[in-house]
């Protein structure tokens, strides 16, 4: 995939103006179809992170909450205590919500739970899309749903299966970060290259 540089003139989504963070995160990451679980769990616990804040903060901490959380490998975070947890809620770099940091853990324990049932995290969520992108034709970011009944299931069932945070709006930024739904505007750049990935 090839990145334009900044003095190009291109068609990005209206968000990705707002800085280079924002600008990166977008020209590599969001939308492109992921199937790998332990950035699936990244994603997961950093939507839930986001509720009530700016992505632009959960982009600007998002190295500092990767160390803290072990790379984001479930298995580590499931195992987590009081002690670590309270070492997390003591770390200034972090989202210090001790509603969050507690939610993490309980979820990494369940998305564990989930890769035993259907043998990978990836395998269960991309379920929910028959195993394909949805390829949405959005001329506005204004167009642009906070939540679909699609993810309206997504979220019952994961609450179902004991996962936190995880709101309708917050699955649904997952779905479009992890590439389940293309939610570029049609003039992005990156909605053709998308588009004609696959």
């Amino acid at each position: 995939m090839r990145i334009p540089s900044r003095m190009e003139k291109i068609f990005r989504c209206e968000w990705a103006n707002r800085g280079p963070r924002e600008m990166a995160y977008h020209d590599r990451e969001w939308g492109v179809p992921v199937h790998d679980d332990r950035l699936l769990f990244e994603f997961l616990i950093l939507e839930g992170a986001q509720a009530g804040l700016s992505w632009s903060i959960v982009l600007k901490k998002r190295e500092a909450l990767r160390k803290a959380f072990d790379e984001f490998e479930p298995a580590k975070v499931a195992c987590y205590g009081k002690e670590k947890i309270q070492k997390l809620l003591e770390n200034p770099e972090l989202i210090r919500n001790p509603a969050k940091i507690v939610s993490a853990v309980r979820n990494a324990r369940s998305f564990l739970q989930v890769q035993k049932e259907f043998g990978s995290f990836d395998c269960y969520v991309w379920r929910f899309v028959d195993g394909k992108t949805i390829h949405n034709k959005w001329r506005r970011m204004d167009e642009v749903p906070a939540r679909t009944p699609l993810s309206d299931k997504l979220s019952k069932d994961l609450q179902r299966r004991g996962f936190s945070f995880v709101g309708s709006t917050i699955c649904y930024a997952f779905m479009q970060a992890v590439g389940m739904v293309n939610d570029h505007v049609i003039q992005c750049f990156r909605h053709r290259e998308l588009v004609g990935g696959g």
